[in-house]
């Protein structure tokens, strides 16, 4: 997430406040899930090293078919853009972690489907 603080200082530059915030927000860094299995995502974490895993905030979680947009907060632009992600599930099992690049296709959905849970 490293272009995000370049990105922000060239608009500052421009000193024109409207363009700037407009410029800023559509910076922000975010990546979609869509959850293609038939149980809620009730929780999704991230790891740069599959050790440590931080939450994201997904509220009551991500119902079947569903689609997500999440946003990175704002503490983690200092970290690399690859990292994996992984889901746990309304009855406890948690997905295959996949690795991410989430500073590419940040529109294109991150699936999670029934064969890619981990028991």
């Amino acid at each position: 997430m490293w272009k995000k603080g370049a990105f922000a200082s060239i608009a500052l530059v421009a000193g024109i406040g409207l363009f700037a915030s407009q410029a800023f927000a559509l910076q922000q860094w975010h990546f979609v899930v869509k959850n293609k299995t038939s149980s809620r995502i009730t929780k999704l974490q991230v790891s740069t090293d599959k050790s440590d895993w931080g939450d994201f905030d997904i509220g009551k979680g991500i119902n079947p078919g569903e689609k997500a947009t999440l946003v990175w907060d704002e503490s983690t632009d200092d970290q690399p853009c690859k990292q994996w992600i992984r889901a746990k599930f309304k009855d406890g099992t948690y997905s295959e972690a996949s690795r991410q690049d989430f500073c590419k296709d940040l529109d294109d959905p991150i699936e999670f489907s029934d064969d890619d849970s981990d028991d």
